[in-house]
């Protein structure tokens, strides 16, 4: 019987203990380093007043409350929203698989468009400003 393949990770092994988002994005691969690195970058710009951290095995952004996370996977990486199913009508590339949370798939450093991107960031930021942490509540 054969042993089923096992799911392929786009990370290269980190030091146990090692959780920056500069240790995250430095055990990627090819292009998923460079598009983190884009993203991460992105959301440092454009929400200068939030912070982050690995939380959940990702990189994480948070304004009153998370907003948005950076997720690597081996074919595509995630650009995702807390609020992201309130923000679908601002891109049509949001996917939503629940109530609130929503994300874009990323498959190639041609795929990420600032302008866009960056006016996702800020009305999420915006919206957690306005409702508080999305973590909170019902």
């Amino acid at each position: 019987m054969a042993t089923p393949a096992k799911k392929k990770t786009a990370k290269k092994k980190t030091a146990k203990g090692d959780k920056t988002i500069e240790s995250y994005i430095g055990a990627l691969d090819g292009w998923q380093a460079e598009v983190v690195q884009r993203l991460v970058s992105l959301v440092g710009k454009t929400a200068p007043d939030a912070t982050s951290s690995i939380k959940w095995a990702q990189p994480v952004f948070e304004d009153h409350g998370p907003f948005a996370y950076v997720r690597a996977f081996s074919k595509h990486v995630n650009l995702g929203f807390w609020r992201g199913a309130d923000l679908m009508d601002l891109d049509a590339r949001l996917h939503s698989g629940g109530k609130k949370m929503a994300h874009i798939k990323i498959t190639g450093p041609d795929d990420i468009d600032e302008k866009a991107f960056a006016t996702l960031i800020s009305a999420a930021v915006q919206l957690n400003r306005t409702e508080g942490d999305p973590t909170k509540g019902s």
